[in-house]
């Protein structure tokens, strides 16, 4: 059996090999928005950056941390695992809560779901600072729900979520700050009271709605009401200043008439007069002519007089009367 010499160059190429391996062993290519906890002989040494990095084989080790993943499956249902690994995701990060059960300020057990939205801002104090990064979050968030929850009435709970939510988020990254994290918000995914209270929930809405349509008809009663009454009122006010106009202008009508009738009256009676000084007539006669006439007019008016008897005085009056007609017609031409 031949032996096999080992040459000073099979161990330099062997000691070469060995370094190059050491060497590209000692080359980590960090993603961006990830980081690495470097620690060196068993102490912090520094933060990785995204990019390429060089680590010393064997004497410097990335620490490792406990990271949630949630993984979904075809059918809609989720799940949560947990393992360990050195890398650190520095993007915002959601964790989606199961459900608790939390009991208001009324003892009502009220079930709640709750996301949070979460990022890390120190990768060193979340690495030093806790252990279970994610389970401790989760804990934290659960105790502070109830606790939150536990001073608000069911009605509150319900109608107050961005309150809850507000409150939550301040109290969760006050705790949270000194594990290098930062809490940007939480939200209430879902708020369930027991079945016998959203059945209570749901007779008290029915009941609120039939209330407000009854209010809500009688106001349109109401209303329809007093704008029919003004409408009467305004007719009744716009028919009486109609009749009132109607009896200013047959008043002024009938004052102009007498006034027509007057001035004519008395342009007759300066014409009469005019005439009578002319036929050097007495006046007195003059009128009882006129009386005489009218009186005549209305014996031979009746349905009864067929005849009428003149007495034999009557042919100086008629005359009379008929010279003075003649001496009118004269001074109208």
């Amino acid at each position: 059996m031949e032996e096999i010499q080992i040459t000073p160059l099979t161990i330099f190429i062997i000691i070469a090999v060995i370094a190059v391996i050491y060497v590209l062993k000692g080359f980590k290519i960090i993603p961006q928005s990830e980081t690495r906890v470097v620690e060196r002989l068993g102490r912090y040494d520094r933060t990785l950056k995204s990019g390429i990095n060089y680590m010393l084989p064997i004497i410097d080790r990335a620490r490792e941390v406990v990271q949630r993943d949630e993984i979904i499956y075809a059918d809609g249902s989720k799940s949560v695992r947990m393992h360990r690994t050195s890398r650190i995701d520095l993007r915002e990060q959601v964790y989606d809560f199961p459900k608790q059960s939390v009991i208001t300020k009324d003892n009502v057990t009220t079930t709640i779901n709750a996301l949070l939205y979460f990022q890390i801002t120190d990768p060193v104090k979340s690495v030093y600072e806790i252990d279970n990064l994610p389970n401790a979050i989760e804990k934290l968030t659960q105790t502070t729900l109830r606790n939150v929850v536990g001073e608000l009435e069911l009605d509150e709970t319900l109608t107050s979520r961005d309150i809850i939510n507000s409150k939550l988020r301040s109290v969760l990254d006050d705790a949270t700050n000194k594990w290098g994290v930062k809490v940007n918000r939480v939200e209430l995914q879902d708020i369930t009271p027991p079945e016998s209270v959203r059945r209570t929930m749901e007779l008290q809405m029915q009941a609120e709605r039939e209330r407000r349509a009854k209010v809500l008809e009688a106001e349109g009663q109401k209303e329809a009401m007093i704008l029919k009454s003004e409408g009467e009122k305004q007719s009744q006010i716009n028919q009486a200043e109609a009749e009132k106009q109607t009896q200013i202008l047959k008043a002024q009508g009938e004052a102009d008439a007498r006034v027509l009738g007057a001035t004519a009256e008395a342009e007759a009676i300066q014409k009469v007069a005019d005439a009578i000084a002319k036929s050097k007539t007495d006046p007195a006669t003059y009128m009882l002519l006129m009386k005489y006439v009218e009186t005549l007019k209305e014996i031979g008016a009746g349905e009864q007089a067929k005849t009428v008897f003149l007495p034999y005085e009557a042919s100086n009056l008629v005359g009379a009367l008929g010279s003075l007609t003649e001496l009118l017609d004269k001074n109208k031409r």
